[in-house]
C-alpha cells in the first residue's frame, strides 16, 4: 500500500501533458466554446473579445491576487537524456531549413500564450515551449534553425487535435506533436528571397489553419489556408489586385503598382461561425510614404476584409485608411459584437485603428455604421466620406520642408489586442497620442521602396490614455490618462466580474473597474510585452503576462 501511495504521489508531480500522450488535446469544435476555462486560441475564442467568464477574480478579490510563480524562458539548445521530463533534463527538439550557424538568442514574448488542460504553449522567434501552468516548469522545447530574416516577434501558436502549429520568421508553418515537441511537418508559406517574414499566430478553423505574412519592401500581401493535417495549401487570397480585371484595380494607377502594393496580414483576425467568415485587417500600401507613385485609394490595403473560410473568396471589405501615406496598418485584431443599432439587433465587427479612428460595421455585409476619431491628437483627415472612410489630407503627407502629423508612425493602436465586455457594452483600447515632423527625403518615388524616402522626428510630449468606447457611437464612456507622454504597448483582458486588465507603460499591470474606470489594483512587474490572459487549473484562477523573456503568473485560490 505504501508503494502504491508513493507511485500516486510521483504521478501527481509529473507534468500533466505526459499522462495522456495518445489523446486529442483540443478538437477544433472546442474553440467555438466561450472563454470559460482554457485559453484555446489567439484571443481565447474566435470573437476577439478577450472576455473571460471566470469569476474567482472580481472587484473585491482582485486585491488578493498572489504571485504563483515567475519563470524566464530558456533559449539554450540542450542535448542528452530526457529521462523524467524535468526542466534540467529537457532535450531540445530541432527543426529548420537553416545550417545551424545562425542563432538569434532571446526575444520578448510578444504573443498570446495558449493554455489547455493545464499546459502553457509559449512562442518566441525560432522557439516554442510547453510549460506546466501550475509552476512554470518546462516540459519540452523546440528550436527552429533559421535561415535568418526579421525576428521582430511571434504572436503565438494554434492547436489542432494533437498538433501545435506556429510560424517562423523565415516563413515556414511548422506542426509539432503537442505532447513531445517532435516535428510532424513544415511547409514554406512565403518567399524568404523576396524578404517576407512571418510573425502571425495561426488560426485553426475546422481542419484549416489560416496564416498571414509580412513584408516591408514592395511585395503583395496575402492570407492563406492550409490543411492542418498535411500542410497542403487550400487557398490563397491576395490583399491587392494581381491580374487584369481583379476587383480594386481601378484604385491603383496600373497593375504593376497594385501587384507590388503591400497590404500584408500581420495579426490574427476573428471568425464568425454563423457566416463562415474570417475577418482580418490588412497593412499599409507600398511605397509607404511616397504616395505620388500610387494615386487612388489603393484597395485592399488598410482595410477590414471578410473572406469565406471554405472558398477563400472575399465577401466584403471596408477601408479604414484610403491612400495611406503614413504606415498606418489596419492590422489590429477586430472584435465581433452582437449588438443593437437604432433599436435593432445587429451582427457587428468593431476595430480601433492605428490611424486614430474607431469603426463599427455590419459583419455580415460590411455596411458602415460608425466612424469616430478616438485619438485626442490625430490631424491627418480632412473629413469623413459618405462611405465612412476618413478622407486623407494631402497637406499631411511627407514634404521636403516637413509636415506636422499625428499620430506618429507606430499609431494610436498597434498590434496589441483590445478587448470587449458584453456586460458593459464597452470596447477597451490603448490611445497612444503624439506628433511628428515628416520630411520627404527622396522626391523620386522610384527610390522610395518600402518604408524609405522619408525622415521622421517626434515633436514634444503628449499624454496617452486608456479608453472605454461605446461601440454604437464611438464615444468614450470613460478615459484614463497615462501621464508623462510616450506610448503604451500593453494589450487588454476583460472579465465577467467587471474587470479590465492592462499595462500603464510605467512598469505596472493594472486592473480597472470595467464600468466606470476606477483603478482597483496594480503590481509593478515591468513593462508588459504581451496581453494579459486568464485561465483555470486545479480549481484556481490564474492571471498570466509576459515582461520581456519572463513570465509572471498570479493566482486566486
Amino acid at each position: 500500500m505504501k508503494h502504491l501511495s508513493l507511485i500516486a504521489i510521483l504521478v501527481s508531480l509529473l507534468p500533466l501533458q505526459l499522462l495522456a500522450q495518445d489523446e486529442v488535446v483540443l478538437a477544433p469544435a472546442e474553440i467555438l466554446n466561450d472563454l470559460d476555462g482554457d485559453w484555446r486560441t489567439y484571443s481565447g475564442d474566435y470573437s476577439g473579445r478577450r472576455y473571460s467568464r471566470l469569476t474567482k477574480i472580481d472587484k473585491e478579490t482582485v486585491k488578493n491576487l498572489t504571485l504563483a510563480w515567475t519563470s524566464e524562458m530558456n533559449f539554450n539548445v540542450r542535448r542528452g537524456n530526457n529521462r523524467f521530463g524535468s526542466a534540467s533534463n529537457i532535450v531540445t527538439q530541432l527543426g529548420g531549413e537553416g545550417r545551424g550557424d545562425i542563432d538569434i538568442r532571446g526575444g520578448s514574448i510578444k504573443g498570446s500564450i495558449l493554455e489547455v488542460n493545464g499546459i502553457l504553449y509559449v512562442t518566441s522567434p525560432d522557439h516554442t515551449w510547453a510549460l506546466d501552468a501550475r509552476d512554470g516548469s518546462e516540459i519540452w522545447h523546440y528550436h527552429w534553425e533559421t535561415r535568418g530574416g526579421t525576428h521582430i516577434g511571434s504572436r503565438g501558436s494554434a492547436i489542432w487535435n494533437d498538433s501545435l502549429l506556429f510560424e517562423t520568421p523565415d516563413n515556414y508553418l511548422v506542426s509539432v506533436n503537442i505532447h513531445t515537441g517532435a516535428e510532424n511537418w513544415h511547409v514554406e508559406i512565403s518567399s524568404f528571397e523576396l524578404q517576407y517574414f512571418s510573425t502571425m499566430a495561426p488560426i485553426v478553423i475546422g481542419d484549416r489553419v489560416i496564416v498571414g505574412t509580412g513584408n516591408d519592401l514592395d511585395q503583395p500581401g496575402f492570407t492563406q489556408a492550409f490543411d492542418a493535417a498535411s500542410g497542403e495549401l487550400l487557398w490563397k487570397l491576395y490583399s491587392v489586385p494581381m491580374r487584369e480585371g481583379d476587383p480594386g484595380l481601378e484604385t491603383w494607377p496600373n497593375l504593376d503598382a497594385a501587384s507590388h502594393g503591400g497590404g500584408n496580414a500581420w495579426v490574427p483576425g476573428v471568425y464568425d461561425p454563423e457566416t463562415d467568415l474570417y475577418i482580418f485587417g490588412t497593412g499599409n500600401p507600398t511605397p509607404a510614404y511616397t504616395g505620388v507613385s500610387r494615386p487612388g485609394d489603393n484597395l485592399f490595403t488598410c482595410s477590414l476584409i471578410a473572406v469565406n473560410v471554405t472558398t477563400g473568396k472575399m465577401e466584403w471589405y471596408f477601408q479604414t485608411s484610403p491612400h495611406d501615406t503614413h504606415d498606418w496598418d489596419s492590422a489590429q485584431t477586430p472584435i465581433l459584437i452582437d449588438g443593437v443599432i437604432d433599436g435593432e439587433p445587429r451582427k457587428l465587427v468593431s476595430t480601433a485603428s492605428r490611424n486614430g479612428f474607431f469603426f463599427t460595421v455590419d459583419r455580415v455585409t460590411g455596411e458602415h455604421i460608425v466612424t469616430r476619431q478616438y485619438s485626442a491628437t490625430a490631424n491627418w483627415s480632412s473629413r469623413i466620406r459618405e462611405s465612412g472612410s476618413p478622407e486623407p489630407d494631402p497637406a499631411k503627407e511627407a514634404i521636403i520642408p516637413g509636415a506636422l502629423v499625428s499620430p506618429v508612425e507606430g499609431g494610436v493602436a498597434n498590434w496589441q489586442p483590445p478587448a470587449y465586455n458584453p456586460d458593459t457594452g464597452l470596447f477597451y483600447t490603448q490611445e497612444n497620442n503624439g506628433y511628428n515632423m515628416l520630411y520627404l527625403t527622396d522626391p523620386d518615388p522610384r527610390g522610395s521602396m518600402g518604408l524609405g524616402g522619408k525622415l521622421r522626428s517626434d515633436i514634444g510630449s503628449v499624454d496617452s490614455a486608456f479608453q472605454a468606447i461605446d461601440y454604437r457611437t464611438g464615444e468614450a464612456v470613460w478615459r484614463h490618462e497615462w501621464p508623462g507622454g510616450g506610448g503604451v504597448a500593453a494589450g487588454v483582458l476583460t472579465t465577467a466580474t467587471g474587470l479590465v486588465f492592462t499595462g500603464d507603460g510605467r512598469n505596472n499591470m493594472v486592473a480597472f473597474d470595467a464600468e466606470n474606470g476606477d483603478l482597483l489594483w496594480h503590481t509593478r512587474i515591468g513593462n508588459m510585452t504581451n496581453p494579459p490572459q486568464t485561465f483555470m487549473v486545479g480549481g484556481k484562477q490564474y492571471l498570466l503576462v509576459a515582461v520581456g523573456e519572463r513570465l509572471f503568473s498570479f493566482v486566486m485560490y
